[in-house]
This record gives structure tokens, C-alpha cells and sequence, in this order.
């Protein structure tokens, strides 16, 4: 069985179906290390799409964590230690 890993591209599509994106806002480009609130996210848009991503992957988030994760990379990081145990499995 392949292992799932979430990735920037996932984070992407999600957040695109969470919350939307804002104007002037290219999520295209790298934006691993650009923080959410540049990219036009707050909390409540990074808590639906952690709510999203709960109920695709089967896992759960814990919603500190989700609320500490200041970038793509670090949400990513959160997703993909809940994962990890999972893959264990």
C-alpha cells in the first residue's frame, strides 16, 4: 500500500475549496514560507480547511497545532504527522 503524504499542492486545492483566495494573491507561485495572513487566510479559513482535510484523509487535526502553523509548510508539517501514523498502520 502506498503511503499518503499531504502535499503543497493538496494544501492548495483544499484551501481553494475552504476559503477561496484573495485578490492580488498567486497561489501558483512558491508559497511554502509565505505566511497565511499575507496570502489573505485567518484562522477561521485555515480551521474549515483543517476541517476538510479531516474528513478526506480520515484523520484528526489537532486545532493548536492548526492554529500555531503560520505557513503552507508548517500546515503541511501538522497534516503529515497525523499521516504518519496512519501509514504506520
Amino acid at each position: 500500500m502506498t503511503a499518503k503524504v499531504f502535499t503543497l499542492d493538496d494544501l492548495k486545492r483544499t484551501l481553494l475549496e475552504a476559503a477561496g483566495v484573495a485578490e492580488g494573491v498567486d497561489l501558483n507561485s512558491d508559497i511554502s514560507d509565505t505566511e497565511f495572513e499575507v496570502l489573505g487566510y485567518e484562522s477561521l479559513a485555515l480551521l474549515e480547511t483543517g476541517s476538510l482535510i479531516e474528513r478526506e484523509y480520515g484523520i484528526s487535526l489537532d486545532e493548536e497545532a492548526v492554529g500555531e502553523a503560520r505557513t503552507p509548510r508548517a500546515f503541511i508539517d501538522v497534516v503529515n504527522a497525523q499521516l504518519a501514523p496512519a501509514n504506520a498502520a
